[in-house]
């Protein structure tokens, strides 16, 4: 692919210079309206909360860490990362991904307070990371893989909530590896649930997801009322109503406490400061404190490209986040989350997905579960410790399902062999081993592909001398991969507003998909910086709606 400036009027200027200018741009983005989309992002962030609570609970139980830790990263992600992050829809907070490395890194440390200065100097790599521009790696995972692993996390959630939903399952809301805490696997756990069926939390999962299928029909969409109240808000305070209903009157369907939200109580503020840890400040000549802050700065900042990344995908308006400015947002979370006693964070997939499902529209939705989190830890501890976790993984059931529709693997099959198979086997590695290790098998799939078709049409750069005016042309080569999609995505990213684009790929015997996608996605947007663009001898793709 090549840049070039078409004849020019004023002044001859060197093609290095011309790229030069246009790499160091400044967009003017639209700025989005957070008062007019609040009657979305409110009851968007209230669902979100709801969620996050008791993922926010179980992560920290299953990293070995104070349970009020996952409680104060959740906070920290929702009140700060949400408005330093370019992303419109992502949520920040502890990683079930993670879960490993901190206990494994709290072990090492042999403290929880040196652990907390590690997450601070994690924080602080992330920020170096995101001014070093490291987060152009973000674009460099294929949409096969990208959508692989959307479709896993769908199928996750569909079986690991599975034994909540029945009220059999004992391991920690939120876990999301195969081999469980308690020594049985995924498929294993589903077996064992049907086993130990509690039947109240059956009958509240059951009435949760009648409702959930009822609100998602079109004629309710219809009345305004229905519109404006999310149907996980009503499951919620129903359930809760349910199972009051039982303890009082059927007391053999009340759900056991180990069935319910379980958020540590603050009856004061000295209470309060009681629960926050701080960071061992002696430790810095500790050489393990340097070897865990880097492994969570790589491993966390890898989840965080990865789910920005899928996020876009799932975002109805296309919308494209900066990578480095998430970096560095991701490293002051950290370093805030790691000052105040709180565990490592991540832009979450599961989360955000529950916002984007719930019909959030701007950052303002995580902001606002960020709020119900605290204002959950200061006030609301007594109601919220009544909701049944069948009823959240009825709410978890319906996201999940919203991740893998079958639409979702008949358009992967239409889009040939080269896409299917690095998405099915990221799927199913991720399903079998973790987030990282899948994406890392998937990834390596799709170059295996990448690298037979460059063996077959050698990719190459054609370039013209032309003077600078208002036309930009960009000419594709013979062959173009998804490994050139980051130059071609930053290309377009930093063309200057109310230009002329020219994309021509009539040298171009295969465009890939992946870079096929993010020239249509720059053609349906690029009118909001005032960019008329024109696609010459480029084949136009099916799009497919992740919304």
């Amino acid at each position: 692919m090549f840049l070039l400036p078409a004849k020019s009027r004023r002044r001859d200027v060197s093609w290095k210079a011309f790229a030069y200018n246009i790499y160091h741009m400044k967009e003017t983005p639209l700025k989005p309206n957070y008062m007019a989309s609040l009657g979305k992002d409110f009851p968007a962030g209230l669902v979100v909360f709801l969620v996050a609570l008791p993922l926010c609970l179980g992560i920290s139980l299953a990293s070995g860490a104070p349970l009020f830790a996952g409680i104060v990263t959740g906070v920290v992600g929702g009140l700060v990362v949400s408005w330093l992050s370019g992303s419109h829809l992502s949520v920040s907070g502890p990683a079930a991904g993670l879960t490993v490395i901190v206990l494994n890194g709290i072990e090492t440390l042999q403290s929880y307070e040196a652990f907390l200065l590690a997450v601070v100097l994690a924080g602080i790599l992330q920020v170096a990371l995101g001014f070093l521009k490291a987060g152009v790696i973000g674009l460099y995972f294929p949409s096969s893989v990208i959508k692989g692993m959307l479709a896993a996390i769908g199928l996750i959630l569909i079986l690991k909530q599975i034994p909540h939903f029945m009220g059999a399952d004992d391991d920690f809301f939120g876990e999301m590896n195969f081999f469980q805490p308690d020594g049985r696997n995924t498929f294993s756990g589903i077996i064992h649930a049907f086993s130990a069926i509690q039947l109240g939390a059956l009958l509240i999962g059951v009435l949760s997801m009648a409702v959930l299928i009822l609100w998602e029909q079109s004629f309710m969409k219809r009345i305004k009322l229905f519109k404006l109240v999310p149907g996980a808000l009503i499951v919620v305070v129903g359930s809760v109503g349910i199972n009051y209903l039982f303890i009082n009157y059927f007391p053999e369907l009340a759900i056991a406490g180990t069935h319910l939200v379980s958020l540590p109580e603050i009856s004061s503020m000295a209470a309060l400061s009681n629960e926050l840890r701080l960071p061992d400040f002696t430790q810095f000549a500790n050489p393990s404190l340097y070897v865990v802050a880097f492994t969570i700065a790589i491993i966390a900042s890898l989840e965080t490209l990865l789910s920005v990344e899928a996020v876009d995908k799932l975002d109805p308006h296309k919308r494209r986040t900066p990578n480095n400015r998430e970096l560095k947002a991701q490293g002051v979370g950290n370093i805030i989350a790691g000052m105040l006693g709180g565990i490592p964070m991540t832009a979450v997939i599961v989360r955000s997905s529950a916002n984007i499902a719930a019909g959030g529209k701007t950052k303002m939705s995580a902001f606002i579960h960020g709020v119900f989190l605290l204002l959950s830890v200061l006030f609301l501890a007594g109601f919220l410790n009544q909701i049944p976790l069948s009823a959240l993984a009825a709410v978890l059931l319906m996201v999940g399902y919203k991740l893998t529709k079958p639409t979702l693997f008949k358009g992967q099959l239409k889009l040939g062999h080269e896409q299917f198979i690095p998405f099915v086997v990221t799927i199913v590695a991720i399903l079998f081993t973790d987030l990282l290790v899948g994406i890392l098998i998937g990834l390596s799939v799709g170059i295996f592909f990448i690298l037979k078709a460059n063996y077959k049409s050698p990719y190459f750069f054609h370039k013209e001398d032309h003077r600078e005016k208002e036309t930009i042309r960009i000419k594709l080569s013979e062959h173009v991969s998804f490994l050139n999609k980051a130059s071609i995505v930053l290309t377009l990213e930093k063309l200057p507003n109310d230009s002329h684009v020219i994309i021509d790929g009539a040298n171009s015997e295969y465009i890939d998909y992946d870079v096929l996608e993010a020239i249509q996605e720059f053609k349906k947007t690029a009118h909001e910086r005032g960019i008329f663009v024109e696609v010459l001898n480029i084949e136009e793709v099916q799009v497919l709606d992740m919304h």
